[in-house]
This record gives structure tokens, C-alpha cells and sequence, in this order.
């Protein structure tokens, strides 16, 4: 606001009219009030997130060691109890059995605790919005934590003017940066919402597993790009397809989808 005022004084007067003055001139976009009754439930949602990641992390030193100690690298998927007990026995070292069986115990409490979380996250946006939580089941890939995910980042879809302004905030698409024609590569890359944009390229990637016809969608998309392009494309697309479900309260319509 000093950049724009040049005003060397500032007290909450001063500020309160050169607000006021940004938002007769429209140069002052009002922020969105996330609603209160879902505000807990989705700094939990977010909270389980990074509980899982930091879950993924301990799997994958669990797996560093054993080719660090010159083993052959264990198959189990450490997901499952039961695999995770196969590693019980695994070093002869106490010292490095021990730091094994540190994660592993962390991996346990972590999969009692999150499953508690998730099925209460799950009755929760039950009660807060049914409607969402449903329409987004319908697209193929996206499962019980994605359509949580997305309908707690989102919160009310309405207030998104456009698609463009929607997926623009969910992060799936790019600015160009030009001057005197001249492009500069791209900016604005991290401006929205995280989430958003990890769920819509999971939804892509898992929207493809058994899928031919959407198979041939993307291989098509990959004659004019490159695959990773071809992935945020599909992405994109899907993100659109959300904010016209939602708005419209229209489930997934594949066949439409995959040639429009």
C-alpha cells in the first residue's frame, strides 16, 4: 500500500481510507470467508495429508536400508501389517533392527489413528455438504480422499465467477510471461491452492488405470505434446469438468467428457 500511495505516514485512519479507496476503484479484491462450520475439518483433512507424506517418507528409508546394508531390496508393500512384520527380522545389527522397527511402529500408529480420522472426516462432509461428496464419486478416479479433498479446498464453488478464475486458483494452468513479444517462460506457478492441484493430478493419473478409452485420450493428447504436458492437460480437463459439476449439480458424464 506505500508502494502504491507513496504515503510516509501510516496509522489504521490513513489505512482504513486508502482501502476504501482500492475498493471503489476495484484494484482491491475482497477475500473469500471459508465457511466456520468447515474450517476444523479441513485443517484435519490437510493435517492427515501431511501425516501420510511423512508415512511415505519412513517407507522409503525403510527401503533405503536395506540396499545401504548391501541387502537385496525387500518386495513387501509396507501399506499392510502383515508386511511390515516381515521386516521384523530382516538386519543382524540390533542398532539398525532397532531404527527398522522405530518406523514400522510409527507406520502402525499412523495407519490405526488415520483410518479413525478418515472415517470421521468422511461422516463429517456427510453432514456438510452430501451433494458434493457425491457428484464427486462419480468420476472415475477419484476416490474417498480425493472427493474429500476436493470438496473441503473448494468449499462452495459458487464463488468462482468462471471456470477460467477456478482453475486458475486450483493451479492448472500457466501465465506466459511476455514483454515486447518476447515470452519469458511462465510466473504465478505457486499462486492458488496446493491441494487443489495434487488432487487433479492424482485424479488424471488414476483416471487412466483400466481405462482404454481414456487410454486413447491421452495418446492422442501426446501426438501435439509431450506426455508430461499431456498429463496436465488431462488434469486441466478434469479440474473443469468439476467446477460444471458442481455448479450445474450434474454427475460425471464420461462419453461427454472424453469428446468434448
Amino acid at each position: 500500500m506505500r508502494a502504491i500511495h507513496g504515503g510516509k505516514t501510516k496509522n489504521d485512519r490513513i489505512d482504513s481510507y486508502k482501502i476504501a479507496t482500492l475498493m471503489r476503484g476495484g484494484n482491491f479484491p475482497l477475500a473469500y470467508a471459508y465457511p466456520r462450520a468447515m474450517r476444523a475439518t479441513r485443517d484435519l483433512l490437510r493435517r492427515r495429508t501431511r501425516i501420510m507424506r511423512h508415512g511415505a517418507d519412513l517407507k522409503a528409508r525403510v527401503a533405503n536400508t536395506t540396499s545401504q546394508y548391501n541387502l537385496p531390496p525387500n518386495r513387501v508393500n509396507l501399506k499392510h501389517i502383515y508386511a511390515r512384520n516381515q521386516l521384523r527380522h530382516t538386519f543382524e545389527q540390533l542398532e539398525v533392527q532397532r531404527n527398522v522397527d522405530l518406523d514400522m511402529a510409527i507406520l502402525d500408529c499412523y495407519a490405526r489413528e488415520l483410518y479413525q480420522i478418515e472415517r470421521f472426516i468422511e461422516r463429517r462432509a456427510k453432514q456438510h455438504n452430501p451433494v458434493y461428496l457425491n457428484l464427486l464419486r462419480t468420476v472415475p478416479g477419484i476416490g474417498r480422499i480425493l472427493a474429500l479433498t476436493i470438496l473441503y479446498e473448494i468449499g462452495d464453488i459458487r464463488r468462482f465467477d468462471s471456470v477460467q478464475k477456478f482453475a486458475s486458483y486450483s493451479r492448472l494452468v500457466k501465465c506466459k510471461a511476455e514483454s515486447a513479444g518476447k515470452s519469458y517462460g511462465t510466473l504465478g506457478n505457486k499462486i492458488g491452492n496446493a491441494h487443489l492441484k495434487w488432487a487433479f493430478s492424482e485424479a488424471a493419473v488414476l483416471y487412466l488405470k483400466g481405462n482404454p478409452k481414456a487410454q486413447r485420450y491421452l495418446q492422442r493428447l501426446q501426438k501435439r505434446m509431450n506426455k508430461a504436458k499431456a498429463l496436465s492437460a488431462l488434469a486441466h480437463k478434469l479440474g473443469r469438468a468439476v467446477y460444471f459439476m458442481l455448479k450445474n449439480e450434474k454427475v460425471f458424464d464420461e462419453q461427454r467428457f472424453l469428446t468434448g
